[in-house]
């Protein structure tokens, strides 16, 4: 009676184990955790919200920060000790998160002017104000990130589509640099 009650005990425990275990991120992905936060939800301000991202755009991204294409002031180095494989499972754990959106405090008068620069010169790439992460997820990133980025597709540092280009190049000469400032505070109140 005593063997049946230890491996009814010990059966229960690898059920639950295996329970446990399922809910893991691969161990491959913890170390991204680290920066992008649980599931991929940044909780800093410059580090961009990894979750629910859609896997070619993550694989895709990864490789241009291994061959430098993408600047930044760190990632370039981590992505160094990862192959196309690690990426795919990666990219695999992320697509699959729910991704938080944390409130940030915006200013209302540029969230108005933001919406309307977004629709007019960004909504064909960037559908459901921001949402659609088939391109990239804006919707509630981190306001200091999104102004990182924008300044790096500005200046030169990161390139753009012609697309892109040709439409920031319209909203820059019709509303000025403040447009800039509008589509983070847009982009940043989304929740």
């Amino acid at each position: 009676m005593h063997i049946l009650k230890y491996l009814f005990v010990a059966l229960a425990g690898l059920a639950l184990s295996s329970i446990v275990w399922a809910d893991m991120p691969p161990m491959i992905v913890t170390s991204c955790l680290t920066c992008h936060g649980p599931g991929g939800s940044s909780v800093g301000p410059a580090t961009p919200s990894i979750a629910a991202m859609d896997k070619e755009i993550f694989v895709e991204m990864m490789e241009e920060y291994q061959t430098n294409t993408i600047p930044s002031t760190i990632m370039n180095r981590i992505v160094k000790g990862y192959v196309a494989k690690d990426f795919e499972i990666m990219a695999n754990y992320f697509a699959k998160q729910k991704i938080t959106r944390y409130p940030q405090v915006t200013e209302p008068t540029k969230v108005a002017k933001g919406a309307k620069l977004h629709k007019k010169y960004c909504e064909k790439c960037h559908e459901e104000n921001g949402y659609d992460n088939e391109s990239a997820i804006l919707a509630g990133q981190w306001m200091p990130y999104l102004q990182f980025s924008l300044d790096d597709f500005h200046s030169g540092k990161r390139e753009m589509s012609k697309k892109m280009k040709k439409r920031l190049r319209k909203m820059l000469k019709k509303h000025g640099e403040d447009s800039l400032d509008n589509i983070v505070h847009f982009y940043g109140s989304q929740k």
